[in-house]
């Protein structure tokens, strides 16, 4: 019997504690540790990792993957893709989808794991395509949650048609930290029953169910499960790799996982814990387990954005109400999971229904476009008032909604001119045009001042 691990210290661990802030300093002397602790794979890129390389980070993206990749050439390199939203927070064309796809795997990642935040498996259909033409593990992620419409049965489907578009493994993707160990059982039981190819297991601590419902799901026969070392787990990260790794083995499973390793790469990362707890970028409050997430639903990125969305506004004291809104809002909107992006969608609004004192007194761009259907179909029925509000008398989207755009590329290169370095810049300057443009601008201002220091050296 075998069980593997990813590790997501560098991304999703990362991601839920410090808000995505760590910078590839801070982690570059743990690579040639990780790339031989013997996991699956490291989850290291996508998510938020990009927006933050470039908006606080002053990071290229893409040069931290290739960096990345070239300490670690033996472990697989894994992201996290929204399917057509790729790392953003709306749709885009297919030829921009196609090429991020194709660029990522060129620049060292080795499994793109793809989902859509409604489970509308046509938003994923062309992130899958382009990762398989291009000879990368594509792993089609159900997007868990729990409300009267989502049901073992919906999983099952959505696990066989993600088998039938050419998937490699499918994964369980609990967001919030809700999935109990029970549910985690039957639904990889019902899985590896349903499909051929392995089942990944993906959640967070946030409820303090985590380490339960992965040790539930690998006896119902999972393949893979997302572990953080054990410093940077917990809360409103996933569960401690160790942890994990020695229960299993002592209940007769094969890790596959260098112990000592994994010491070695937790003792590297404690100071970097502790500097983020210094500063104040690790609060307190996504370290604790909150089993009011079992109410709420609220994910760990979600959770922490919330604070800090609050913290900004000196209104961190409205925060249990806020809590307390966001399921309301998500019934309103057809239960759509909350995940990236929806989880920003549904908690910008819930924010605003409480700090505003009227309910959809203001309603953001980004929750009319959904319900105009620029995100996909709602899982379940809308709250018709709202609807209404929204659209008036005007009709839904309900083709994909990426079939309606014009391709992408050729007015970003145009708009770009002889700033665009490469593809690479071309795609993130489509993906976060001002802060790529900034990051540009500050990236030709050091080429000038390296250019004149070294004009003055040689003078």
């Amino acid at each position: 019997m075998k069980v593997q691990f990813t590790e997501t210290v560098l991304r999703d661990a990362n991601q839920s504690l410090v808000a995505t802030r760590m910078p590839f300093s801070d982690f570059a002397g743990a690579l040639g540790l990780l790339d031989k602790a013997g996991y699956y794979s490291l989850e290291c890129w996508g998510g938020a990792t990009f927006d933050s390389c470039l908006r606080y980070l002053d990071e290229d993206p893409w040069e931290r993957l290739r960096k990345i990749k070239a300490a670690c050439p033996n472990t697989k390199l894994q992201m996290l893709l929204r399917g057509q939203n790729l790392l953003g927070y709306k749709h885009y064309p297919d030829d921009v989808v196609r090429l991020f796809v194709k660029k990522s795997v060129e620049n060292g990642i080795g499994i793109v794991r793809i989902f859509d935040a409604l489970n509308d498996l046509r938003n994923i259909q062309v992130a899958v395509d382009e990762t398989l033409k291009n000879g990368a593990v594509a792993s089609g992620a159900i997007c868990f949650t729990i409300s009267p419409i989502h049901n073992l049965d919906n999983y099952v489907k959505l696990a066989r048609a993600m088998e039938g578009m050419g998937v490699h493994t499918v994964c369980i993707k609990d967001m919030a930290g809700i999935m109990g160990p029970q549910e985690a059982f039957d639904l990889v039981t019902a899985l590896k029953q349903a499909v051929r190819v392995p089942i990944v297991v993906h959640t967070h601590s946030t409820t303090g169910l985590g380490l339960l419902s992965l040790q539930k799901a690998v006896e119902a026969g999972a393949d893979v499960i997302d572990t953080a070392i054990s410093c940077f787990s917990g809360g409103t990260s996933q569960p401690p790799t160790e942890t994990l790794a020695y229960a299993l083995r002592q209940q007769g499973w094969e890790v596959g996982l260098d112990f000592a390793a994994l010491n070695e790469i937790n003792d590297f990362f404690k100071p970097v814990r502790d500097k983020a707890i210094k500063s104040g970028l690790l609060n307190p409050l996504v370290m604790a387990t909150e089993t009011d997430a079992l109410i709420y639903q609220i994910p760990g990125g979600m959770l922490s954005n919330l604070v800090a969305q609050l913290s900004a506004q000196n209104k961190l004291d409205r925060l249990e109400e806020v809590l307390a809104e966001t399921p309301r809002v998500r019934e309103d909107l057809g239960f759509p999971p909350l995940v990236t992006p929806m989880s920003q969608m549904v908690g910008v609004q819930a924010v605003a229904n409480v700090l505003t004192g009227e309910r959809y007194k203001t309603i953001s761009n980004e929750v009319k476009n959904y319900i105009r259907g620029e995100y996909g179909k709602p899982p379940g029925e809308m709250n018709p008032e709202l609807v209404k509000k929204v659209l008036g008398d005007a009709k839904p989207v309900t083709v994909r909604y990426a079939d309606l755009l014009e391709p992408g590329l050729a007015a970003a290169r145009a708009a770009l001119g002889k700033t665009a370095r490469s593809d690479e810049d071309v795609l993130s300057y489509i993906a976060f045009p001002d802060q790529a443009l900034a990051f540009f601008k500050r990236r030709e201002d050091k080429k000038k001042k390296t250019y004149t220091y070294s004009v003055e050296i040689a003078q």
